[in-house]
């Protein structure tokens, strides 16, 4: 694993565990040499994890459109700041440059971008590894509804698997490397998960 994409705010709400935890994170991807792809943002908790892989000597991507640009959020200090034409382009790029992705806290717009890569997991558009760092019990709703989706039929347990979901860095990461799905998607196949 040479990059992870990570999906998180454009807003921080100030929890100093959720500080501490981008801390971590930024340790443990810079200490394994993991480049940070991100959205390209200077603000939220994308500003802070930027920061903070950055601040370690590690290589961040940002993948920003020029809608954002032209606000003037962008982080114009990351190593390399990609500009596209749109959402949807953005998404793309930054789901190309990585080999696994992270879900950090975040609003509607994180939640968009973790269920779009899960569905395409799901139906063996790629086979990466997905984990949700849970600080402080951010997303146990979250995985409680996932829970309710399979009991009522409407998810099956295999890809309700396909998430990885832990709390620390370290326990996250070491399961994302440990993941693996054939590259022509035969193991969704073999495991009827489309």
């Amino acid at each position: 694993m040479k990059s992870v994409c990570v999906y998180c705010g454009a807003s921080f709400n100030g929890d100093q565990e959720l500080a501490l935890a981008v801390e971590d994170l930024a340790k443990v991807l810079t200490s394994e040499a993991i480049d940070l792809v991100y959205g390209g943002g200077s603000v939220g908790v994308m500003g802070l994890v930027a920061d903070a892989v950055m601040n370690r000597g590690g290589k961040v991507t940002g993948v920003i459109p020029q809608f954002l640009l032209d606000l003037e959020v962008a982080h114009r200090e990351v190593t390399q700041l990609i500009v596209t034409e749109n959402m949807h382009q953005r998404k793309k790029n930054m789901a190309d440059l990585s080999d696994g992705f992270i879900i950090l806290p975040g609003g509607f717009g994180t939640l968009e971008e973790f269920f779009e890569v899960l569905t395409w997991l799901q139906l063996g558009l790629h086979n990466k590894p997905i984990g949700v760092l849970n600080v402080g019990g951010y997303y146990d709703s979250l995985f409680q509804q996932l829970d309710v989706m399979v009991e009522r039929g409407f998810l099956k347990l295999e890809n309700r698997e396909l998430v990885i979901n832990e709390k620390t860095p370290e326990e996250l990461l070491r399961k994302m490397k440990a993941f693996h799905v054939q590259p022509d998607g035969t193991w969704l196949k073999e495991r009827n998960l489309t």
